[in-house]
Parts: C-alpha cells; sequence; structure tokens
C-alpha cells in the first residue's frame, strides 16, 4: 500500500532505508517525547525495521523530492500495539518526523491522508490520537488534523518505564464526514 500527498509518500519501511532511519530515530529529541528509545545503531533501526515498522498500516514518510524517508507514521488497531482504549472499528494514528523538517506540516499532511486511509479505505468508526505531557508539536498536529481532546491519563507507565501524563485527542466518521463533505 502506498498512499500520496501533495509533498509525500507514504509507504512501507524497506530494509535499505535503516542507514536514514538511523539518522533521525537515533537523535535523543525524537523517541523519549513519544515514548521511545532513540536507535543505538544502524543495525538496531534494521531490527526495528524488521519487526515494529512491518506491521500494517505503518508507513515511512518519503519526501517525493529526495525520495528519501524523514520520519514514520501509521494505523495501529485494537489487536496491536496502541495507547488508547480501543473498541473494534476503531484506531489510533501515531507518528514522528526527523528535527530538520519539524515546522513544515509534513506530519499534518501525512495524518490527514491517514484519516482518509482509516475512514473512507478502511470505514473505521473512531480514530484516536494521543501524545505525552510536554509533547507540544504532537499537539499541535492533532489540533492541525481535527482531532478534538476526549480525556487525559496521568500517572501512566510510559514505554520507557517512567510515569507521565498522556492526553488523547478523538474523531469520528461524523467529525471526519463534517470536514471534509461539507
Amino acid at each position: 500500500m502506498m498512499i500520496e500527498t501533495e509533498r509525500l509518500i507514504l509507504r512501507p519501511w524497506k530494509e535499505t532505508d535503516a542507514d536514514v532511519l538511523f539518522k533521525y530515530a537515533g537523535d535523543p529529541d525524537i523517541g523519549p517525547i513519544a515514548g521511545w528509545p532513540p536507535h543505538t545503531s544502524v543495525e538496531n533501526s534494521l531490527e526495528i525495521i524488521r519487526t515494529v515498522f512491518a506491521a500494517p498500516e505503518t508507513y515511512a514518510v518519503v519526501l517525493k523530492d529526495t525520495g528519501k524517508p524523514v520520519g514514520s507514521c501509521g494505523i495501529m488497531f485494537s489487536d496491536s500495539l496502541h495507547s488508547a482504549d480501543m473498541k473494534q472499528g476503531e484506531a489510533e494514528i501515531g507518528y514522528w518526523i526527523g528535527k530538520p523538517y519539524w515546522g513544515q506540516g509534513l506530519i499534518p499532511e501525512a495524518v490527514r491522508a491517514l484519516l482518509a486511509r482509516c475512514f473512507v479505505g478502511l470505514a473505521l468508526d473512531t480514530v484516536w490520537c494521543g501524545y505525552y505531557e510536554g509533547n507540544n508539536k504532537s499537539k499541535r498536529v492533532c489540533e492541525k488534523s481535527g482531532f478534538r481532546f476526549h480525556h487525559t491519563n496521568r500517572d501512566i507507565i510510559s514505554p520507557l518505564g517512567d510515569r507521565r501524563t498522556e492526553h488523547f485527542y478523538i474523531m469520528t466518521k461524523e467529525d471526519y464526514n463534517a470536514i471534509h463533505i461539507n
């Protein structure tokens, strides 16, 4: 599956992407704020491509201009790794992008494409999006993408083992249709 937007191609990760993945995912400003450890080597990034990024609906965020991945985004379902308390017919969108590409609107563009995939292609009822307290860039992506605040979970244990506050946003099929049909 490949999804095209104005500036991006969302495509499955390839093993040959390991070098560029490590370049961005090894940055300590990227993973920890999202709840995952920085990649430690190209081999570590390759293993992530073979395992975590091999999940269905997980995409490399590739710039059309360069053909190179600069981040990742994906749709996580109720039967896979996710943070939101989801039911059947619901999913959670996750994303990150390399620091040189912050503030360019690339992830909101990717998220809009994933929302179309969720509601039109996969006929889901609800899509969640969450972020940890302090990750204001991720909060802005939620807001720019049309999600609305739903709830906050306090004192939860993150995948890194520390205690955090996580905020959840939601979009229903009705919300999506109101934004995209009218």
